[in-house]
Formats: C-alpha cells, structure tokens, sequence
C-alpha cells in the first residue's frame, strides 16, 4: 500500500494532496485539538490509537488526520467510502484484520461519509470495535449525534473540527506559492475574496490554487476579474441535515433578540443556500403567533401577508416580502404570553379530564334537557349592566385560573387594562369567583 509520503512525493497528484499535511506540526486551523493535552495529539504524535470519530465541514483536515494517525502508528491502514463500499467489503476488511491480528498486527480502518452507512451497516463494525480486532476513525460532516448509531457512538471518541478561517486560508495559501515557486497571479483584494470564495474548505481553495497557477495572462486578476474566472464553491448547506436546523434556529433566536440585522443575515444565508422560501415562511408565521402574539397582533398579518406576496410573485420578486416580514418580526414589541397561556390551559385540560361546563351555560335545544335545568340561570351579557354578567364559565368544581398573563409591552399594555378592568367587574358582580 502506498504510504502518506509516497502520495505527498506523486508530481500527478492535484495540488492539495501534494500539500496535505505529514505531520501534527503542518496542520493548521485546529489548534483547540491540538494543545499538548488533548488526546488527538498525543495520538498524532504516536501514542496507541483509539476509535475517533472526526466530525467537521469539509476540507478541514478530517482525511490528513486519519492518515496522519496511522503512519505514526504504525498499523495496517485500510480506507473505505461510505458512498461506495457495502457490507461484503467491510467484510472481507475485517478477515484481513483477524489475520494480521494472529500475525501480530494491528489495523486501522478509515471510513470517510461514515453517515452514509445505514444503521445496519454501521452495527457490522460493532464486533471488531469491542474486541479491538480493528481501529475505526470515521470521518463525518453531518451531527454523529443524529446519523450514527448510538451503540457504535459510545465506543468511539468524538473529536469536534472547525472550518478553516482567515488565517489558516492564508497559509494554505502561502504553501502553495511556497511549492509552486511562485506567487498567484491576484492582486491583494482578489486574494481575499478568493479565500471568501473557499468559503472554509481548505481542499476547495487548493483547488482554486491550481486554476490560477496556469493562468496565463501577465496582469494579476482583481476581484472582478477573479469572480468572473472562477466558480464560486456552493454555500455549505444540506437542506435535510444539521445546517438547516442551524440556520433556521439562528434566524429565530435572532427575531427573539429583535436584531433586525443578524436576522436578515441569517435569511440571506438560507436564501443563498437553496432553502425552500415556503418553508421560511411558515416558520415566521409560526413566531409571529408564538414570540409576538398580542403584543402586536399586525405581526401575523404581516407574516400571513409576506406568504400571499410569495404565493403570487415567487422567486425572487417575491422574497422582498419574506425581507420585509423578518424586518418588520424583529423589530416588532415581543411576548410569548399566549404561546405560554396555551401550555398551561392545555396541561389542565388533559389533567382534568372530561369535566363538563358549568350547566348554566349549555344550550337547551330541547323539553327534557331544559328540564334538567341545562342553560338554567344564564345571564346573557349583552342584556347585563355594564354588557358583562361575571358568571362561571369554569367547571364545577374547578377553580379559576389565570393562564394568560399578557407584557408591559406592545399591544398588551392595552390588553392589561382590559382584563383589569374585566375583572374588578367579576369581583364586583360574583365575589366568589
């Protein structure tokens, strides 16, 4: 099997496997995992391997550290995608495995996309795990909490990654200048919105690198020119994974914080990245009722609003209605106090049971229930002082509650004086209450 090395020497290989990496002092942009007292450097630097899972975005350095761990390890390297391998391969990996074993060595097998492995192929790696016949580092970019299962989870190290930011972009660019003898044919403001188009994936920017190392023209790519030369890399984003509920509960907390501007931020990046405006859509129109509610009761509207203007424009006239919605919930006065007073209403009516109204406010459409004193004792309100009577509309037995409890905020300044004065009225009228 080639080794790390033998691929780092290979002058056909893309520029960022010539690059990667052989050594913990080369990797960059990690530093949280890489102190002295972690447990991934001290396996880096050669102490006995343990079974890892390496969660991060792409292009962090998931691939060079697992490669990096089994050359200073010493064991019989194995690597598997999840994306192409089934059971029968990771089967005959594991025979491999039980016979260096007899023979005295180990082996370490690296799966990249190990999410992609449904929950009965992941259950396959169970045995040789508990039993040490092999040493599995996989490599995820998706949540492991939600993707793997949690038996394998708990026999393995989760070893969290970040994205690569400024800092290790810019090195990774002087490496490559570095190798190439060189430097990029950019000036220095097409040299940051290069590493902006990277958007944190070291791999992609190499990638970048290598386009622009045969560019051929003599005068140096500014931004604009550069944006027009070069793809930009897909925002990183999965519409059914992590990234969407990240980024819609990032878009939420900030309307609760009525920070307009992150808000709008937050939208932009859903919006960039391919997500379903619809579906935006409902989850404003669900924080209008539940974060805003009577505090001003127009939030809905707006919200209700924005989806018809959707509905009827679509993309991407009819986002400017979606922008204009998130301004309007951000910066909207906010209260939960209806989202909570149906909690607690719905906690006694399951509590309660199948308590029956109060018989004095039941219709009596016929003779026998009229005898049975239903609606008996109703005072209709309109015909009462004041246009309110004060009964009971509470069951039997049952005492008064108070769930909704409305803010010094808003539209429910006014509310707290209505139900203020509604209830020096009831006082007034049923002391019992």
């Amino acid at each position: 099997m080639p080794t790390l090395f033998d691929q780092l020497n290979d002058k056909d290989a893309p520029l960022a496997d010539r690059l990667r990496p052989a050594s913990v002092e080369e990797v960059i942009g990690q530093g949280h995992v890489l102190s002295e007292t972690h447990m991934l450097r001290q396996v880096l630097e050669g102490a006995p391997p343990v079974s890892m899972v390496l969660w991060g975005p792409p292009g962090c350095g998931k691939t060079t550290l697992a490669r990096i761990i089994a050359e200073k390890s010493g064991y019989e390297f194995e690597q598997v995608s999840a994306v192409a391998s089934g059971v029968a391969e990771l089967k005959a990996i594991f025979e491999r495995s039980r016979a260096r074993r007899q023979d005295g060595l180990r082996t370490l097998v690296f799966v990249d996309e190990i999410h992609r492995f449904n929950r009965s192929q992941q259950d396959a790696f169970l045995p040789v795990v508990e039993d040490g016949t092999i040493i599995l580092i996989g490599a995820t970019t998706e949540n492991p909490s939600f993707e793997m299962n949690g038996a394998l989870l708990s026999r393995m190290q989760v070893v969290v990654l970040q994205r690569l930011d400024a800092g290790a972009m810019t090195q990774l660019l002087l490496r490559a200048e570095t190798h190439m003898n060189r430097p990029l044919p950019l000036t220095p403001d097409a040299r940051d919105i290069l590493i902006g188009m990277a958007d944190g994936d070291g791999r992609a920017l190499l990638n970048f690198c290598e386009i622009l190392f045969s560019y051929k023209s003599k005068t140096p790519l500014n931004a604009t020119a550069l944006t027009k030369y070069l793809q930009k890399r897909a925002p990183l984003y999965d519409k059914k994974q992590e990234g969407h509920y990240n980024l819609i509960s990032a878009l939420h907390k900030s309307l609760r914080g009525s920070d307009v501007d992150a808000a709008l931020y937050w939208l932009s990046r859903m919006l960039d990245g391919g997500e379903e405006p619809l579906y935006i859509l409902r989850r404003l129109i669900r924080f209008a009722a539940e974060d805003i509610g009577m505090a001003d009761p127009q939030a809905l509207v707006q919200a209700v609003a924005a989806k018809d203007m959707y509905d009827f424009l679509g993309s991407p006239e009819g986002e400017l209605g979606i922008v204009q919605c998130v301004i309007y919930l951000a910066t909207a006065p906010k209260s939960n106090a209806a989202y909570t007073a149906q909690g607690a209403a719905m906690r006694d009516a399951r509590a309660n049971g199948s308590l029956m109204p109060p018989m004095h406010i039941l219709n009596a459409p016929t003779k026998l229930m009229k005898e049975l004193g239903y609606s008996k004792g109703y005072d209709y309100d309109h015909n009462a002082e004041d246009g309110f009577s004060g009964q009971n509309y509470f069951p039997d037995g049952m005492a008064r509650q108070h769930y909704y409890q409305p803010v010094e905020r808003g539209f429910e300044r006014e509310i707290v004086k209505r139900l203020e004065y509604w209830g020096k009225l009831r006082a007034k009228k049923n002391p019992a209450q």
